[in-house]
């Protein structure tokens, strides 16, 4: 087991530490705010995740995982160094990656022996290769270290069990002996017979912006043949549901709603255009990726404005759910955020409610003066219509006749396409999901044993 080393406390760096701390090694996670550091001492963590709660307190009390604000000093005792501060878009899109190298930096000041340098924030292809010439610029010469790259794939509201149990792990190496560290490392995933992937460093570091554009362009795919179905008629869970059975194409990421969000999906888009167009190679399908995640959020405005049947300005929408997908609290890059401010701009009145992510989203400027409610129906009340934007399970199985009885107007924007058209029309509102024809409805009003308000529930 190895002494490690986990810089940077956001998701990546704390599911990151305490995850490694249940592999039997010993961790200790560094952040530079000594606030934070303090709360996670005492089992305050800085955002919501299913189960982290529990697997922090369970390493703490077994003093596998500790947290640190000086990094100089817990430097000295460590083998293995991993980097996980943020790399936010610049306004051209590219990655800020200047946090790395102010840790990379450190690192080189303190190389008391050789030392694993493990570059897991996600930065622009080139990055890791970069770091080799940047610490040894900054060490004592002869200091004795490698650079590796580990990218993460951590999925939101599920994140311990895709670090515990991955589809693959990828390790960019220059190295045999830093090759070998990380398979040591990840050693208890050999038990569930784990891929491990071993490549160059360039080659690590784009699988992993390879892998987000892609599913990101799944996504603004189908919402685009969402987009031809209203066009012709047609019902897009048929579509999708016909196309995810080619073993080619898969089934996942083909729900059909306001588009993508949350800290990865949008920034790797702009970065990996942003790397591609400096190495002279226009990446047009990411670049249309991106514009169509963009209109298909302004679709949706529209379709709420259109769907009340009413003049915009004045009317109330309630908007169920905030986060960028459900079970989580991440707010960045959230669709919801998006579509109240189109609603706003427009002089609707925004009344919200999200499980989880109030308390991060009162705080928010731009949602200045959208009001919170307490549950779904709280939220509903008085409204022309109500938009469900996240899809939390307990906004899947709401009682729609009671929905109707608090509302103005019955109008259900279903964006997330949760319920059946035929079950939302026989409580007596009307239904506007995201690609869903005419057919989509007569087809739900004539399925038989159906429950009023139960929905259909999807996998993502």
């Amino acid at each position: 087991m190895y002494s490690i080393t986990v810089v940077g406390t956001g998701y990546v760096g704390l599911v990151t530490g305490a995850c490694l701390a249940d592999f039997g090694n010993t961790v200790t996670c560094v952040d530079s705010d000594a606030g934070k550091v303090e709360r996670m001492r005492a089992l305050e963590l800085p955002f919501f995740e299913p189960g982290l709660p529990e697997i922090v307190a369970r390493n703490v009390q077994e003093g596998r995982l500790r947290f640190e604000s000086d990094l100089k000093a817990v430097l000295k005792g460590s083998q293995v160094v991993f980097i996980t501060v943020g790399t936010p878009p610049r306004s051209d899109g590219s990655a800020d990656t200047s946090a790395i190298y102010a840790v990379a930096k450190t690192v080189a000041q303190t190389l008391d022996g050789y030392k694993l340098v493990v570059q897991k924030s996600t930065a622009p292809v080139g990055t890791a290769r970069s770091l080799y010439a940047w610490i040894a610029k900054h060490a004592k010469r002869g200091a004795k270290f490698d650079v590796a790259s580990n990218p993460e794939f951590l999925r939101e509201g599920s994140a311990i069990e895709t670090f515990m149990r991955p589809d693959r792990v990828v390790i960019g190496a220059e190295s045999k002996k830093a090759a070998a560290v990380l398979r040591k490392i990840h050693d208890p995933l050999f038990l569930i017979e784990t891929p491990m992937v071993v490549t160059s460093l360039e080659s690590a570091e784009l699988i992993k912006y390879a892998s987000n554009c892609f599913l990101a362009t799944k996504i603004s795919f189908i919402n685009e043949i969402a987009n031809v179905c209203e066009a012709l008629g047609a019902d897009v869970q048929a579509v999708a549901k016909g196309m995810g059975m080619d073993r080619r194409i898969g089934s996942k990421f083909l729900h059909a709603g306001p588009g993508y969000g949350g800290s990865c999906f949008p920034k790797d888009t702009l970065a990996l255009s942003a790397f591609a167009r400096a190495a002279g190679v226009p990446a047009g399908i990411v670049d249309a990726t991106v514009a169509a995640n963009e209109n298909q959020m302004k679709r949706m405005v529209g379709k709420i404005v259109s769907g009340m049947g009413r003049a915009a300005r004045g009317s109330r929408v309630a908007v169920l759910g905030l986060s960028f997908k459900p079970d989580t609290d991440d707010l960045r890059e959230a669709p919801a955020l998006e579509i109240i401010a189109g609603l706003r701009r427009r002089g609707v009145r925004v009344r919200a409610f999200d499980p989880v992510a109030m308390p991060g989203a009162a705080a928010l400027p731009a949602l200045k003066g959208v009001t919170f409610a307490k549950d779904a129906y709280d939220c509903a009340r008085g409204a022309d219509a109500v938009a469900i934007v996240t899809e939390w399970n307990e906004f899947r199985n709401m009682n729609l006749r009671r929905l109707k009885r608090v509302m103005r107007r019955p109008v259900l924007c279903d964006l997330r396409n949760i319920y059946d058209p035929g079950e939302v029309e026989a409580a007596g509102m009307r239904h506007i999901g995201v690609g869903r024809g005419r057919a989509a409805v007569r087809a739900g009003a004539r399925k038989p044993g159906r429950t009023q308000g139960r929905s259909r529930r999807r996998t993502a």
